[in-house]
């Protein structure tokens, strides 16, 4: 782990990423965690505290990595990728189970967004802390 954040809090903290953000549809969970990961490593911990100025140009960076890995897919939103109606347990249930279903899109999105979140990082020479 290139963060060194196995703590069950952080597990806990991402648990509404999912479905677009909590459900909606909305802006991917994979990009959102990516973003919540940089800023775990470049953001400051108190407001006394200065921001590391390649927080943002990393940050941007992972967003331009992102809308390219999900171009195919139509957008960077989970209604785009997923293309499921998360609020409808049935279709949830065909999602998780259909071996037609857009799953292995969504995995395969999650991969590439930590592939390319480890690639910025390992350029920045991020290590834990």
């Amino acid at each position: 782990m290139k963060l060194g954040l196995a703590e069950p809090q952080v597990v806990k903290a991402a648990g509404l990423l999912g479905g677009g953000i909590a459900k909606s549809a909305q802006v991917c969970g994979a990009l959102t965690g990516a973003i919540l990961a940089l800023s775990s490593r470049y953001s400051r911990s108190s407001l006394e505290e200065q921001e590391d100025p390649v927080m943002w140009q990393f940050g941007r960076r992972m967003v331009e990595r992102f809308v390219t890995l999900t171009e195919p897919q139509g957008g960077i939103l989970c209604r785009d990728i997923a293309r499921v109606d998360w609020n409808d347990p049935e279709a949830v249930a065909q999602f998780r189970t259909s071996p037609e279903s857009r799953r292995r899109i969504c995995i395969e999105v999650v991969g590439k967004t930590a592939e390319a979140l480890g690639e910025l990082l390992e350029e920045a020479g991020a290590s834990p802390g």
